[in-house]
């Protein structure tokens, strides 16, 4: 009986026993439904590979896909008061915080970077909703404002990218009090001659919408992103009539003048660097790189039995 013992019996557990799946192996499309393989999904920028939905990404994979070999540099940013308010719901502030840090692997709510696309040295800004919903407190403003002072001090642009349920409560009037600081760190590109370029993504919506999010030389959105002040449903409440179909989504913004482009995430680095390029007077971007001559191997013919041979090829 051993060998039933020390042999079927787990043999026959281990078909009928529960196997642990990760639970983040696949992600359900918010639009078709589709279950989404998360390599998959990573590999195509977290668009839907059935119906082309733009689904959230975070900073740094935005970031690895828009700079050149991924490579970027963080801007360190000015750390603001914690807790000024000693702000407590069903939990504290710090403690609501911790969470969002330890969920996200990120300090804040933005990211702020350095680097090049397509050659062109930029400084560029990012929003993460996943980031207790992306919310614009002080250290945004902060970041914002860094992102502002590093780009003067380089000459370079200044690309962002907003996502945001508006102003942090938990900060009350200190979190309001950073539209007025963005819009100072705008004008500040602007006295400079730099170039300042807005992707909207999916939301933007409050007081970011109301401020740094809407000033850009260049209005660009992710196709269907929702973009207004106060929502939909919230505006349908007050005015009580049925609104428009599509209506603060980036498509009836763009139809009605808020927006100058709608650019699939795929190719937005392409638009991004012809835009870039063109506002700061330089000329056409490079679109592949070529090696120096004498780095080729050229393949010769041989004369004596017809067979080609390899032979490196002379520099001028």
């Amino acid at each position: 009986m051993n060998w039933i013992t020390n042999y079927v019996r787990p043999r026959i557990n281990s078909l009928f026993s529960r196997r642990e799946v990760p639970e983040n192996l696949w992600t359900k499309c918010p639009e078709c439904g589709t279950m989404l393989f998360h390599r998959e999904l990573a590999e195509n920028l977290n668009v839907c590979t059935s119906c082309d939905h733009h689904l959230a990404i975070t900073p740094r994979a935005r970031f690895t896909a828009l700079f050149d070999g991924g490579i970027f540099t963080e801007v360190k940013v000015p750390e603001p008061i914690v807790d000024p308010l000693g702000f407590k719901d069903q939990k504290k502030y710090p403690e609501r915080l911790k969470a969002a840090q330890k969920q996200t692997g990120e300090k804040e709510a933005m990211l702020v970077a350095e680097g090049e696309v397509g050659r062109t040295p930029i400084v560029a800004a990012a929003q993460d909703f996943s980031f207790m919903g992306g919310s614009m407190g002080m250290y945004v403003g902060n970041a914002i404002l860094a992102a502002a002072e590093r780009a003067v001090a380089l000459k370079r642009p200044l690309v962002l990218f907003s996502a945001a349920g508006g102003a942090r409560m938990q900060e009350g009037i200190l979190s309001l009090m950073q539209m007025p600081r963005t819009i100072v760190a705008v004008q500040m590109l602007k006295e400079a001659n730099l170039p300042y370029v807005v992707v909207l993504t999916h939301p933007t919506t409050g007081g970011v919408t109301a401020s740094y999010a809407m000033l850009g030389d260049v209005q660009i959105a992710e196709p269907n992103a929702l973009i207004c002040f106060a929502g939909p449903r919230v505006i349908e409440q007050t005015i009580r009539e049925k609104l428009p179909e599509g209506f603060q989504r980036a498509e009836y913004l763009l139809e009605h003048g808020m927006l100058d482009r709608v650019t699939h995430r795929k190719k937005l680095r392409e638009e991004l660097v012809s835009i870039l390029r063109m506002l700061m007077r330089q000329s056409a971007p490079v679109v592949a790189d070529l090696p120096p001559p004498g780095a080729i191997p050229v393949t010769l013919p041989d004369a004596g039995d017809g067979a080609p041979a390899p032979a490196e090829a002379q520099q001028a």
